[in-house]
């Protein structure tokens, strides 16, 4: 099979901000955000990179526009690796269309994996279901049961998307991506930059070990506060989840 298709048979495609790029187009080497954050070379960024603030500000400008009219939402994060015959992209369907149930849309970063499984649980529910892709050199476009989809460059972008349209996280179980949308959301809410923002870690086996060691090292050691630990929510049921999502937006909506 050529290099340039799926497995599917389909050709191989690669998301540049908003563009779709495919077969031996999908091979472009760099990132819009790695030729930001690269500093080696020479000085010709001194006189690009103020120009670069142009398309920064139309990726707020267009983010800011598509998601406006989206109606209560939270985002779930979870592994683009999970394969469908896993028991975490079938848990990723029944969080996705709980939350529709709940009357909650649901964003997610648009790729494979748990991503896609929240999608399509959230679409085949009846639900909003809402994906934010970022360009990368070896991931595909957005998955095919989003039905509002936005592609962005820059991660920085992308990530004001998620809090600022999100009323909680969900997290699934996940590699880096995951963490850092996870450790951002906790350190905006500790330093009020967000009001009640719950975060949900669902998979007590696979969460476990990381919410100990924040026990017992992070705050035994004075690095955070008691009300910090409370901010997160160990579970492994649905209705759990969701339940804490609804208290919370409750919360913030009685205080508002």
């Amino acid at each position: 099979m050529s290099t340039d298709l799926n497995d599917n048979g389909t050709p191989r495609e690669r998301q540049r901000g908003p563009v779709t790029l495919r077969r031996d187009r999908s091979h472009e080497p760099t990132t819009t955000d790695q030729r930001l954050l690269d500093s080696r070379g020479p000085s010709d960024w001194v006189h690009t990179d103020p120009w670069r603030v142009l398309r920064i500000q139309a990726e707020f400008v267009e983010g800011f526009g598509a998601l406006a009219e989206v109606p209560r939402a939270v985002t779930v994060f979870g592994s683009a690796r999970t394969k469908p015959e896993h028991e975490e992209y079938q848990l990723g369907m029944r969080i996705g269309a709980a939350l529709a149930h709940a009357g909650f849309a649901a964003i997610t970063g648009g790729g494979p994996g748990a991503m896609e499984a929240v999608n399509r649980g959230a679409s085949e529910a009846g639900g909003f279901s809402v994906g934010l892709g970022i360009e990368l050199p070896f991931e595909q476009g957005l998955n095919p049961w989003v039905d509002l989809g936005v592609n962005f460059r820059y991660f920085f972008a992308r990530k004001t998307m998620f809090i600022k349209y999100s009323q909680a996280f969900i997290c699934l179980p996940g590699g880096f991506g995951t963490l850092d949308e996870l450790f951002e959301a906790l350190t905006l809410v500790q330093t009020k930059k967000v009001t009640k923002f719950p975060v949900v870690l669902f998979g007590t086996q696979y969460w476990q070990g990381l919410y100990d060691w924040l026990r017992d090292s992070v705050l035994a050691g004075g690095k955070v506060g008691e009300k910090d630990m409370a901010l997160l929510h160990l579970t492994d049921d649905v209705d759990d989840a969701v339940r804490v999502v609804e208290e919370a937006y409750q919360a913030w909506s009685d205080a508002h």
